[in-house]
């Protein structure tokens, strides 16, 4: 993902708040698995 603006990074909606969230560095091997925005969301399922 090297040298990609931001607006052109992948982008998933998460299932809790229902708001997008985009591809980040620290999720590069295990963007598949990735389902939450963010703890908040993720504890609350």
């Amino acid at each position: 993902m090297q040298g990609v603006k931001k607006q052109h990074l992948p982008s998933k909606t998460c299932p809790i708040c229902n708001r997008p969230f985009a591809w980040r560095k620290k999720w590069e091997k295990n963007w598949d698995q990735i389902i939450y925005c963010g703890e908040k969301c993720r504890r609350s399922k």
